[in-house]
């Protein structure tokens, strides 16, 4: 069992139209593997049914203080001591302005009050009640407090204003809150690179090449790093993912441009992890212009990019750690040694592509950590828990 399968988030749903998205956020947690117990204000249960929250959470779902159940404990309080963290999202002006002066006068304002746990608030309200005078004094209080805070974002409101008050997505939110979580800070003071996603080296101005890396094993490992206590800088090849909050975040294209940021970047890190997917070949001779059908068979003369990664190798110092990615279809082991020599690097994560379940495009991956005197394989598991292994992994050689 996973740490956070030990660990509840007390989920706090106020009145607004962004009470939807909370079903989403409940969603996102129970597949962490965290249990989840929901608390609607009076008015988010006008928002989205106390049944929608249940059968999502596989919990009951408190509303009224008052109401009886076949158990008999007073729920606030139980519920409270069993939190590990109090998230409230949407969380109203409301209810913001009544736990930060102690006003406890329904189920979920009295169980913040009696709670123990880290805090997490998500506001969700009008831009004009975001930005008034009592509004920002009562976030002023609760940050003095203690109290974390992930957003507003700014943008089109429900209401047709445009500016700060929206809801940060669930997937973010989901992101600070296993940050909260997560105690175990093995890399604390490290500052670990990470790169993602593919390249593109363009043929004329609207056709490249490219490759199918989604980028999704590389943005779980920047997240889980952050979570880990580690500062991180992600270098992304161009994916639909959003990068994590926290992260220092720069965008490439080209391999050379990756090559390039990587090159920059590294000195000043203590490990870097190459999980982009750069292509080996650039286009010789790119068109300016949109090539046209002729008929005739088109030939691209291709050349060699530079290595990424075995620069990098020649650029470790004693201290810094590289670790590689190696995507094969064949002789996985012994490919994976070959590229871990020639590259210099502590250990790689192999990986057969052809597997189902592994590699580009899907949630989870199979992969086996490869040093020099020996490997580990790892079973089918999402992203996120391989990304925990490796980082493990890599913790464990600085401490060996």
């Amino acid at each position: 069992m996973s740490d956070l399968q030990k660990k509840t988030v007390l989920l706090g749903v106020t009145g607004g139209i962004a009470a939807y998205k909370s079903a989403d956020l409940v969603s996102r947690l129970r597949k962490q593997g965290l249990r989840v117990l929901c608390i609607l204000s009076r008015h988010a249960a006008e928002f989205v049914s106390p049944l929608t929250f249940e059968v999502l959470s596989g919990n009951p779902v408190a509303v009224d203080m008052f109401e009886r159940r076949q158990s008999w404990e007073v729920e606030h309080i139980s519920w409270a001591q069993q939190a590990d963290l109090f998230l409230v999202a949407p969380a109203s002006a409301n209810f913001i302005a009544k736990y930060t002066h102690g006003i406890a006068d329904d189920m979920l304002t009295t169980t913040a009050m009696a709670c123990r746990a880290p805090m997490l608030i998500a506001p969700a309200m009008n831009t004009a009640m975001y930005e008034s005078a009592a509004t920002q004094q009562n976030l002023e209080l609760l940050r003095g407090r203690g109290v974390h805070f992930i957003g507003p974002e700014g943008g089109l409101l429900a209401c047709g204003d445009v500016g700060a008050g929206r809801m940060s997505e669930p997937a973010q939110i989901v992101e600070e809150a296993l940050s909260l979580l997560t105690t175990d800070k093995p890399l604390l003071g490290k500052v670990i690179m990470v790169s993602a996603g593919p390249t593109r080296e363009y043929i004329d101005p609207v056709r490249y090449l490219t490759n199918r890396s989604s980028g999704k094993m590389g943005y779980a490992l920047a997240a889980q790093a952050l979570r880990m206590g580690a500062a991180v800088k992600l270098i992304s090849g161009p994916v639909s993912l959003k990068p994590p909050t926290g992260v220092e975040f720069y965008q490439v294209e080209s391999t050379k441009e990756l090559y390039d940021r990587s090159v920059d970047i590294f000195p000043f890190c203590d490990a870097a992890i190459m999980a982009a997917a750069p292509a080996d070949y650039y286009v010789k001779h790119r068109h300016s212009e949109k090539l046209k059908k002729t008929g005739q068979p088109l030939s691209v003369e291709l050349d060699e990019n530079p290595d990424v990664a075995a620069t990098l190798g020649q650029m470790k110092r004693e201290s810094q750690k590289l670790v590689i990615f190696v995507a094969e279809t064949n002789d996985i082991i012994k490919n994976a040694r070959a590229k871990l020599r020639s590259k210099n690097a502590d250990f790689a994560v192999a990986n057969d592509v052809t597997q189902e379940g592994a590699g580009f495009d899907v949630d989870t991956n199979i992969v086996n950590i490869v040093a020099k005197t020996g490997s580990k394989p790892l079973p089918l598991m999402s992203k996120d828990e391989v990304a925990r292994k490796i980082l493990e992994r890599l913790s464990a050689g600085w401490n060996a």
